[in-house]
């Protein structure tokens, strides 16, 4: 199984289009399971400040954890830039997921990163952090990190991704994780 995460809990968010493009790419290439991870769309009743200790874990993490974490085999984390790294919602969500199950959730799995940006650098500065923590927890990052810029650019009046050029290098980058 593979996960997208849309890394980002902000609401009709720009990223969420580009995790939606990049399944469909991925499913294109591929007979396995792709599912979506949107963390605008999960509950976050579990920060709080027992959310490091195991029996302070709420049910919604654990059922998130368990459809979308443990049992996925790699990763594709899209990540808009935020303060030039990535949302403290996505390194929030990781930091809950370490709790339990720590090396069925991170060890060995294979990590893409999309880093996506309205200005000119992609999120460079957000894809090299999470690499860090990717590796930190256990994950092989994929050397291809792409920094996908000036979205406003590449989105058309619909909000999708219209830009061919960037579906090519969004297409390369799934293929590339399908064979890591």
């Amino acid at each position: 199984m593979i996960t997208v995460v849309s890394g980002t809990n902000r609401k009709n968010s720009e990223c969420l289009q580009f995790a939606r493009a990049y399944c469909e790419l991925l499913c294109r290439h591929t007979s396995q399971e792709v599912k979506l991870l949107a963390l605008e769309d999960i509950p976050h009743d579990w920060f709080h400040p027992h959310m490091y200790e195991k029996d302070g874990q709420r049910t919604s993490l654990i059922e998130l954890q368990d459809a979308y974490m443990i049992p996925a085999e790699k990763f594709a984390f899209l990540s808009p830039e935020y303060n030039g790294g990535f949302p403290g919602a996505l390194k929030l969500f990781l930091d809950a997921c370490s709790v339990r199950a720590y090396e069925p959730t991170f060890k060995g799995k294979k990590a893409a990163l999309i880093g996506i940006a309205s200005g000119r650098a992609g999120n460079l500065r957000g894809m090299d952090h999470l690499s860090g923590i990717l590796n930190h927890v256990g994950m092989i990052v994929l050397p291809n990190k792409l920094p996908i810029s000036r979205i406003g650019a590449i989105l058309d009046e619909a909000g999708k991704v219209a830009d061919e050029r960037t579906l090519r290098v969004m297409e390369k980058q799934a293929l590339e994780l399908l064979d890591f």
